[in-house]
């Protein structure tokens, strides 16, 4: 393994640790935080939440487990090039969505619109919440009590009014700092697994065509370029080498970008990081390309009229959940009880939240006994 640049996050300039802990005898205190997080309850959850498709529709279409472990295994690829800490960006990556509903950002707008008067719900700010209370594990301490900079970035996007209740969490969302260099590397590690990983599964489903991807540059590009190379190679294959060409350049592009950024703000330690602008970033020209392919996925797959009927359909269960326990807290599960008894309407929004696709349908099910078709 290279030795990490002088920037890089490490044990030895961390933050620590909220509750002081012994050293860990055998692996780094980010190889620590990794390994508390696959251990989860809420990280084997997301073997069972909808990434685009509703866990039931089918065996091979990505969920929220199979993103994050994407998602990890691009961010320490780029985090390894670079010379950066490889530990702290796996760990990030795959807690960036323990907080996500069921049913998707469908289920999150549901629930923050039942949360509306109460602190509203976002899924940045609930991932943070399991990693720091919800998480019952451990006897010395409530939660995970991960190392400040894996907190850190696990928490992508905040507003003021929340940020002034992290302290000093939310202290950098108040002053215009920036993460370090291992949480802004996990945020496109992030875009770049979803986009292209959604263009697969789509195809796969059949809602998106190769028709229709003609048109969009970044993928037209690489599929000239797979049958270029492979004529005889036709359908599943040819889709393969298209979008693994996809990530690999925008892979590319990200760590000379980067590095470009990185050398020009001459950056020598970490908290130069924190005060400089962004340094982990595409080239304008991919920025672009990777523009028109959002554009693309929102308008034919995110809103394709089978997408939006499993998300209506997500919304609706949800809603009526929260509405059903609101008013009668005793028709939960009675382990869960007490804490509505305390934690009123934030209880409620912490259950369903950690509900999977299939047992929110259950659930509802066993409520209003619907058959929910």
């Amino acid at each position: 393994m290279p030795e990490l640049a002088p920037y890089a996050v490490g044990d030895a300039n961390s933050r620590g640790r909220a509750q002081g802990e012994p050293p860990p005898a055998a692996r780094s205190e980010f190889q620590r935080d990794r390994d508390r997080i696959v251990h989860s309850t809420a990280f084997r959850r997301l073997e069972y939440k909808t990434q685009v498709f509703v866990n039931h529709e089918g065996d091979l279409f990505r969920t929220r487990l199979t993103h994050s472990i994407e998602v990890a295994q691009i961010a320490r690829t780029v985090a390894r090039a670079l010379r950066l800490n490889d530990d702290l960006v796996e760990a990030i990556a795959l807690a960036h969505d323990l907080g996500h509903t069921p049913f998707g950002h469908a289920g999150q707008e549901a629930l923050n619109d039942c949360m509306r008067d109460d602190g509203g719900f976002e899924h940045n700010l609930q991932s943070l919440r399991i990693v720091d209370r919800l998480e019952e594990r451990y006897g010395a301490f409530d939660g995970l009590n991960l190392m400040f900079e894996t907190r850190e970035g696990i928490l992508k996007h905040c507003a003021p009014a929340k940020a002034r209740e992290l302290g000093e969490l939310g202290r950098r969302f108040l002053e215009d700092h920036r993460p370090s260099l291992e949480a802004q590397i996990c945020n496109l590690a992030d875009e770049i697994a979803y986009n292209n990983h959604d263009v697969d599964d789509g195809l796969r489903s059949g809602l998106l065509t190769l028709d229709q991807l003609s048109g969009v540059s970044l993928f037209a590009r690489h599929m000239a370029e797979a049958r270029a190379e492979f004529p005889a190679v036709t359908g599943r294959r040819l889709i393969h080498e298209t979008v693994r060409r996809m990530i690999g350049a925008q892979v590319n592009d990200l760590l000379a970008e980067s590095a470009r950024r990185i050398a020009e703000a001459g950056v020598t330690d970490l908290a130069e990081v924190h005060r400089a602008p962004t340094l982990i970033g595409f080239t304008a020209a991919m920025h672009a390309e990777n523009l028109e392919l959002k554009r693309f996925l929102r308008a034919a797959l995110y809103r394709h009229e089978r997408v939006l009927r499993e998300t209506d359909r997500g919304r609706r269960v949800i809603a009526e959940l929260f509405e059903a326990f609101r008013r009668e807290s005793r028709l939960l599960p009675q382990q869960y009880q007490p804490a509505v008894a305390t934690g009123g309407l934030r209880a409620i929004a912490d259950y369903i939240a950690g509900m999977t696709d299939r047992y929110a349908i259950r659930e509802h099910r066993r409520l209003f006994a619907a058959t929910d078709d």
